[in-house]
C-alpha cells in the first residue's frame, strides 16, 4: 500500500452496508468469505477507526485474506471499491474494446481483471458505435484481432478471471499429452519385419526337408511411464493448481499410451499423490491432494525433495525409460550443491527430463537464481508453463527428441 495515494475516506460511509457490499465483491472475485468474516470486519473497523487509509486497508486485509494468493485480488478490489479514480479508469479501459488507432492499454497485472469483473457490471458488453461531434462514425473493434478461444489460450493463469479459470480447466481436461513408444530389445514374429529369425527359419527347414522360407522378426514396442514432480510452494501456488488439473487429465486419458502416470508434489517435503489423481472427479482428486500435501504454499526445498525422490522412488517409477516433468520456478532457498547432485542423478535415471517453469512468461527472464543455474545444465528441454498454449506446446518436447525449448539460449546467457 505504500505506493498508493492516501485517498480520503467518505465522511459517512454507512459502515455495515459498505463493508457488506465490499465482501460480496471479494466473494465474486474468488475469495471464500462468509457472514462471520463480514461481522468480524465490521467490529474490527469500529475499533480501529478511520484514522488512515493504510490502517483501514490492513484491518480489512486481516479479516478477509487467509492465503498468500488472495493478497493481490484483495488489493485490486480494495482499490476499485474505495474509489481510486485513476485505477477505475484503467480497469474500464482494459475491459472495453479498443478504438482503432488508439494505443492499447498495458497488460493487466495478476488479479486485476478478476477484481474489475467482480465490481463492474457487464464489462465485456461494448456499445456498437460511437458518434463524434463532426458526425463521423468511429468503428469499434470488438474482436481484438483474436477470437475468444485464442485469447484464452494465451492468457496467463494469474491474470484470468474466475470465469476464464473455469473455462481454462475445461480446456485443460481436453488436452491430449502425446507419447512416443519405445522400441524394446525383445522381438516378435512379423512377416514384414527387418530382422531375420534364424531359429524359426531352421525349424521350418527341418519340417519341410529344405529351406523354403526366411522367417522375420521385428522389435516389440512398449510405453514409457510419465513422472511429474510439481512444486507447490508459495511462489508456485497460482500455477500449481492449474498444472495439477493438467496432470489429472493426463492420468485419466483413455488410450493415452502412457504405461503409468506418477505424480509427486514438493515444497518443504516430497508427497506422492499418484493414487489421488486416479479419481475420475477432478475436484475430489485435488481435494484429496490438498489434504495429503501439508506443505502447500510453504517454503521451497528443491534439492532435499529431489534427494527424497531419488532415494525412495526413482527405482520404482523411473524404470523402462520414464519421461520426467519437473514443474518448478527453480527458486530454491538452500545451497545449490545438493540440488546440482540430485538433478544430475535424476537426469541419468530418466529417458528425458523436461523442466516447466512459469517464470519464462517474462521476456526479460535470465538464469540468475542459483537454483535455476544448478538445474538448467541437467535438463533436456526448458519450457514455459503459464498458459493453455504453453501446455499445448509441451507436445513438441514429448514427440521431438531434439526439442530443447529455450534451454540453449539460457545456457548461452549463463556462459556470458
Amino acid at each position: 500500500m505504500a505506493e498508493l495515494a492516501d485517498l480520503p475516506l467518505p465522511e459517512n460511509p454507512k459502515l455495515a452496508q459498505n463493508l457488506t457490499h465490499f465482501a460480496r465483491a471479494l466473494r465474486r472475485a474468488g475469495l471464500p468469505i462468509g457472514p462471520a468474516q463480514v461481522l468480524d470486519a465490521i467490529r474490527a473497523v469500529e475499533v480501529a477507526g478511520f484514522s488512515a487509509r493504510a490502517d483501514f486497508f490492513w484491518t480489512l486485509h486481516a479479516c478477509f485474506v487467509r492465503k498468500p494468493e488472495q493478497r493481490e485480488v484483495f488489493a485490486q478490489v480494495f482499490r476499485l471499491y474505495w474509489r481510486d479514480p485513476q485505477f477505475l479508469e484503467k480497469m474500464m479501459e482494459m475491459l472495453t474494446p479498443m478504438v482503432r488507432g488508439v494505443n492499447e492499454a498495458p497488460d493487466p497485472k495478476a488479479a486485476e481483471r478478476r477484481a474489475a469483473e467482480a465490481l463492474l457490471d457487464q464489462p465485456d458488453a461494448p456499445p456498437p458505435q460511437i458518434e463524434q461531434d463532426e458526425g463521423e462514425l468511429v468503428e469499434i473493434d470488438a474482436t481484438l484481432t483474436f477470437s475468444a478461444d485464442e485469447k484464452l489460450r494465451k492468457t496467463d493463469f494469474e491474470q484470468m478471471t474466475t470465469a476464464e479459470l473455469a473455462e481454462a480447466r475445461r480446456a485443460i481436461a481436453r488436452l491430449e499429452l502425446p507419447v512416443q513408444p519405445i522400441a524394446s530389445r525383445r522381438t516378435r514374429p512379423a512377416a514384414q519385419g527387418h530382422l531375420p529369425d534364424w531359429r524359426a527359419t531352421m525349424r521350418g527347414a527341418m519340417r519341410a526337408g529344405d529351406l523354403q522360407k526366411l522367417h522375420m522378426r521385428e522389435r516389440r514396442q512398449r510405453w514409457p511411464n510419465l513422472v511429474a514432480l510439481c512444486d507447490i510452494s508459495g511462489s508456485m501456488s497460482g500455477y500449481s493448481r492449474m498444472l495439477l488439473h493438467f496432470l489429472h487429465a493426463a492420468a485419466n486419458q483413455k488410450g493415452a499410451g502412457w504405461a503409468q502416470v506418477h505424480a509427486f508434489t514438493f515444497g518443504t517435503r516430497l508427497t506422492n499423490i499418484t493414487r489421488h489423481l486416479r479419481h475420475r472427479d477432478v475436484d475430489a482428486a485435488l481435494a484429496a491432494t490438498g489434504a495429503e500435501a501439508r506443505d502447500w504454499e510453504g517454503g521451497t526445498r528443491i534439492g532435499a525433495s529431489l534427494h527424497a525422490f531419488n532415494r525412495d522412488w526413482s527405482r520404482r517409477v523411473l524404470g523402462q525409460g520414464a519421461v520426467v516433468l519437473l514443474i518448478t520456478d527453480g527458486l530454491d532457498r538452500e545451497e545449490p550443491a545438493q540440488l546440482l547432485r540430485e538433478a544430475e542423478r535424476l537426469r541419468l535415471s530418466s529417458r528425458k527430463l523436461i523442466w516447466l517453469n512459469p517464470l519464462l512468461r517474462f521476456d526479460g527472464f535470465a538464469p540468475k537464481a542459483r537454483g535455476v543455474r544448478a538445474l538448467l545444465p541437467h535438463v533436456d528441454s526448458f519450457r514455459a508453463a503459464h498458459s493453455i498454449a504453453s501446455l499445448e506446446d509441451l507436445a513438441q518436447a514429448l514427440t521431438k527428441p531434439e526439442d530443447a525449448g529455450v534451454r540453449r539460449r539460457m545456457m548461452g546467457m549463463m556462459s556470458e
